[in-house]
């Protein structure tokens, strides 16, 4: 029987973006040798808050061999990574287009695996990923080369994430079945809204926080002022007045999209942190109290980075889309120390 180290784990994050998952293993205690993503601007924030190496690559493009020669010598190898869920998301599913290319990422992901053979993988992405034969062809393709393979469905609140985000987690080991952790919050202790932002300097629509470039909230048109004066924490478009309504909403198609236009509450986790989290018309993403949307940090906060991560050099120009999108995209920091912490109790059972 092949014999695999299961001391001194180290891992590698692909599709690493600026580094919530790879930010995670690091709290759990699981070093983060390297990040791979295709995207330059997730250089800056994945280097200065991991202290790890960003490799500007596609994924289609990584060579095998080098990427097993980034381990160090004698050590247990952990591979993660988050492939680009947008063509598995429920939306995507409602817009026209290929999405073959972007799969073909999953699919590199296995062909990596297959030729580097890490102790342990792990991989997170949507819940719907499941559904697809691109992931039971990935599963199997794992279990081909000898890994126990299982995944189930999180429910981000249950682990003290306050944001109300479900995701998949895959596990593969080579040495075992890894078990995630069991929930660390019951729902009577779900960290809310209010946990992660209610310190935050107030701010006003298009205002930024003099002591925090990321702290910074997108403008309002005058309708959307009025509108969001109109507006409630948990309810929607359907509490205004008629005149503030959209056209859209008014026609039938419209009126079953309820989830935009609305404030959060202070007391419940947030709704799920999307690309487009800054601005107010594009879901729940109204401050429970301030009239405007949540903040580039605030969001931020809300998918469990710290309130020190740093996204940009300081004097750089912020860009809303960009952050954004980045922060969106991201693993939420407290999943990815979850996901470690099982990861490391998975080897140290092993070890015993």
């Amino acid at each position: 029987m092949r014999r695999y180290p299961l001391l001194n784990p180290v891992a590698v994050d692909l599709f690493c973006g600026v580094g919530g998952l790879t930010h995670g293993l690091i709290r759990a205690g699981i070093p983060v040798v390297a990040g791979i993503d295709l995207d330059p601007a997730c250089r800056f924030p994945f280097e200065a808050n991991n202290e790890s190496c960003f490799i500007m690559s596609d994924i289609g493009h990584v060579n095998a061999k080098a990427l097993s020669a980034i381990y160090p010598k004698d050590t247990a190898k952990i591979l993660v990574g988050c492939a680009p869920c947008q063509p598995f998301s429920r939306y995507s599913q409602r817009q026209t287009g290929s999405r073959r290319e972007k799969w073909g990422l999953l699919e590199h992901f296995a062909r990596l695996v297959e030729t580097v053979l890490p102790t342990v993988v792990s991989m997170e992405n949507v819940p719907e990923l499941a559904r697809y034969p691109v992931f039971e062809e990935f599963v199997h393709r794992l279990e081909g080369v000898g890994y126990n393979v299982g995944y189930s469905r999180v429910y981000c609140p249950d682990y003290g994430i306050p944001q109300q985000r479900t995701r998949l987690v895959l596990f593969a080991s080579l040495i075992g079945n890894v078990g995630l952790l069991s929930p660390t919050h019951p729902p009577d202790r779900y960290r809310t809204v209010e946990h992660a932002i209610a310190k935050l300097r107030p701010l006003a629509a298009g205002q930024v926080d003099a002591q925090d470039s990321m702290h910074r909230a997108c403008r309002l048109s005058g309708l959307n002022a009025e509108r969001i004066r109109a507006s409630r924490p948990g309810g929607c478009w359907r509490d205004w007045p008629g005149h503030l309504v959209a056209e859209c909403h008014r026609a039938e198609s419209g009126k079953t999209y309820p989830s935009v236009y609305g404030r959060m509450e202070w007391d419940a986790p947030a709704p799920t942190i999307t690309t487009q989290f800054f601005g107010f018309g594009n879901g729940r993403f109204g401050h429970p109290d301030q009239d405007r949307a949540i903040s580039l940090r605030e969001g931020a906060l809300l998918q469990s980075f710290p309130s020190k991560y740093r996204f940009c050099p300081r004097g750089a120009d912020v860009s809303f889309s960009v952050l954004g999108r980045l922060i969106g995209n991201a693993v939420p920091v407290r999943l990815g120390e979850i996901i470690g912490r099982s990861i490391l109790k998975h080897i140290a059972e092993s070890n015993d």
